[in-house]
């Protein structure tokens, strides 16, 4: 088990160091997380490594370009100006 320095966090505008665990694992082999989530690998094929990931149905999961893409629309909804949404009220007030 090694910890790899990753740097800053990214997007936090902060300068808070963060830590990475960094684990060996090999095929069928599996990582833990707390009591609930369960990570196995389950296919090494060239550089890419396919897993399985076992957790409730309530955890979120994304692949981390998803994940980014869902924050960035989340800050431009959260950005939206006010009389688009009152304009936006208007017209379905309409129908």
């Amino acid at each position: 088990m090694k910890h790899l320095r990753t740097g800053s966090q990214e997007g936090s505008g902060s300068n808070v160091e963060v830590l990475m665990l960094v684990l060996t694992r090999k095929l069928g082999e599996s990582i833990a997380i707390d009591d609930h989530i369960k990570i196995v690998v389950v296919q090494i094929k060239g550089k890419q490594v396919r897993l399985g990931i076992k957790a409730p149905p309530e955890t979120k999961i994304h692949r981390e370009e998803v994940y980014k893409a869902i924050q960035d629309q989340n800050t431009e909804a959260a950005q939206t100006d006010l009389s688009t949404l009152s304009a936006l009220a208007n017209e379905l007030t309409k129908k």
